[in-house]
């Protein structure tokens, strides 16, 4: 099938008087799957809704292939949604919720009937086709030996699969995905993400997909599109986001569970006082402004209390996390950072120790007191 590329030009929607989108500008290639990600109520959802023509913009324009989608149907914009909640028929088994998309678009209500149907011209020949394109799709998904069974009968991961089937088999150029591991555990939800990476490098249909787990943006996306109060603040690929957040709401929002951020004044020579100490960070040359100081614990390295060029700082609490803890600890002046060690490092700390901290000054980051770092692709163009 070919896949279409998709325009998203001036977005912008408002419930009452909550501005929900804010001038959404974003272009997707042909094939490539985008991942819009943010917290809860940033207006995702809402953007996703309106690609597929369930919401309409207040402003704005939604192109697919060169061609307008505002005035068009959601039912003719050749997409396709996959929901949170699954939305199967509850009454049909496996095989029947796969074929339904065909079924209410290539038989009559005469034809469907399971009698009558039958003797209609050319209505064996359309079923058949139909029977062939589920047995195709459920062979895709490994769903063959689940085609009797009725959605009550079947896993969470099984009925997503039949979501994404039902989804699949009208072979559409764009997919749609809100949230849809959000209710699946932990194991199934990693599983899952690797069946949709799977299916998307066979297919290569063109893919939106929502989410505001970091990790399956990461896993998933050929570019990952990030969203703030209805405002999209960087359009990068994952490692290009981890490596350059182009403000300190996306660096928070990525370094999760943990970002080490401190306010700091204006930097001379690129040098940042802690206390007493100073600090020559690549990322604050040039700069003028005061700001806040930002790293990743595993961008933080525990010394001994002397080591050159080390912050003196006191642990204060350790997190065991499997193969890695997190060492809590306290610095001069009351700062508070938080440094990634392996679990073995770990075990022969102690509470109340005296230690040094490096911070790694490639990898640090300062956000200047005006917002935006200026770095990375936040343009949303392809």
């Amino acid at each position: 099938m070919a896949a279409l590329d998709l325009h998203i030009d001036d977005i912008g929607k408002r419930f009452g008087a909550i501005d929900v989108l804010r001038g959404i500008c974003l272009r997707v290639a042909a094939g490539e799957f985008v991942t819009l990600l943010g917290p809860s109520g940033c207006g995702k959802s809402t953007l996703l809704r309106i690609i597929a023509g369930l919401e309409r913009a207040d402003q704005g324009h939604v192109r697919a292939g060169g061609r307008g989608l505002d005035a068009v149907a959601p039912k003719d914009r050749d997409l396709a949604f996959v929901f949170q909640s699954y939305a199967l028929y509850p009454h049909l088994s496996v095989h029947d919720n796969i074929a339904a998309p065909l079924v209410m678009r290539e038989l009559s209500s005469l034809e469907r009937l399971p009698v009558i149907g039958a003797l209609l011209p050319g209505a064996i020949q359309r079923k058949r086709s139909i029977q062939e394109r589920v047995r195709q799709t459920s062979g895709l998904l490994k769903l063959d030996a689940l085609l009797e069974r009725r959605p009550s009968a079947l896993s969470g991961g099984q009925r997503q699969r039949v979501a994404l089937g039902r989804a699949m088999v009208r072979k559409p150029k764009i997919f749609l995905m809100d949230e849809p591991l959000a209710n699946l555990d932990a194991a199934l939800r990693i599983h899952t993400r690797g069946e949709i990476a799977r299916l998307h490098k066979e297919m290569e249909t063109t893919t939106i997909f929502v989410t505001h787990d970091q990790a399956e943006a990461a896993a998933l996306s050929d570019r990952v599109a990030v969203i703030f109060g209805g405002e999209l603040r960087q359009v990068a690929a994952p490692a290009d986001l981890y490596r350059e957040p182009v403000d300190l709401d996306v660096a928070r929002f990525l370094a999760q569970p943990f970002l080490n951020e401190l306010a700091v004044a204006a930097p001379i020579g690129g040098g940042l006082m802690i206390g007493g100490s100073r600090i020559i960070i690549r990322d604050a040359l040039g700069s003028g402004l005061a700001g806040t100081l930002a790293f990743r614990p595993e961008h933080a390295t525990l010394a001994e209390k002397d080591h050159p060029g080390a912050l003196p700082v006191r642990v204060t609490r350790i997190e065991h996390a499997g193969i890695d803890a997190h060492v809590f600890v306290d610095a001069e002046a009351g700062a508070q950072f938080v440094a990634r060690i392996s679990a073995e490092r770990a075990r022969s700390l102690r509470d109340g120790d005296n230690l040094g901290l490096t911070i790694d000054a490639e990898r640090a980051w300062f956000f200047p007191s005006n917002g935006s770092r200026q770095r990375g692709d936040h343009s949303g163009t392809v």
